[in-house]
């Protein structure tokens, strides 16, 4: 009977014990974070590297120009080429940099900053160029605007090898790869209206 009650005493305590522990665990749980919450990594943010956070950054203000750029043809061309050309890099582009800012918020970055830097980065005209670019009209508009474009789509080309080799991320680097594509064509469909 003896060893029963001592038993009985044992398991008691084991239970008590079990408890007390459990009621422990629980308070520290509560109190800090609990691995059960803890959420898998969004798509966005996982394989990531500062190239492509470069790329996003860079390319958001580079794009921004392009359109600033293609906004001015209205009214100071009477080429439908040129015309056609701008409509298609505002269509083209307009997406990308939403993207961009999209990438840049699921890492927790910030953009650079708006239109920041202007003759900085690769291709970008200066706040000069483009106010001579906007007095032009006709065919020195026409002349001025592709040569800058060509040249603006030139630094686009640099930077998006660039975040293909450098790079991690799969949609950024499908992104570099869209832009190199695409701007490619109009450079040399620029260089062919240029003559």
């Amino acid at each position: 009977m003896n060893n029963k009650k001592l038993a009985g005493a044992a398991l008691a305590a084991l239970a008590s014990f079990a408890v007390l522990t459990g009621c422990a665990s629980s308070d520290t749980a509560s109190t800090g974070p609990a691995t059960s919450t803890v959420k898998a990594p969004d798509p966005q943010q996982a394989g990531h590297n500062q190239a492509d956070v470069t790329f996003a950054q860079g390319m958001i203000p580079h794009h921004e120009q392009a359109l600033a750029m293609a906004k001015l043809v209205d009214g100071r061309t009477r080429n439908a080429k040129v015309v056609d050309l701008a409509t298609r890099i505002q269509k083209a582009q307009d997406p990308e940099i939403q993207q961009l800012n999209g990438l840049l918020k699921g890492w927790g970055v910030a953009p650079s900053g708006e239109h920041s830097g202007h003759g900085s980065a690769s291709g970008m005209m200066t706040e000069g160029d483009l106010e001579k670019l906007g007095k032009a009209k006709d065919a020195a508009f026409d002349k001025q605007w592709l040569e800058m474009m060509v040249e603006h789509h030139e630094g686009a080309l640099e930077m998006a090898k660039t975040a293909l080799q450098q790079g991690r991320n799969a949609e950024v680097k499908a992104l570099a790869q869209k832009v190199i594509d695409g701007q490619q064509a109009e450079i040399t469909e620029m260089r062919a209206l240029l003559g």
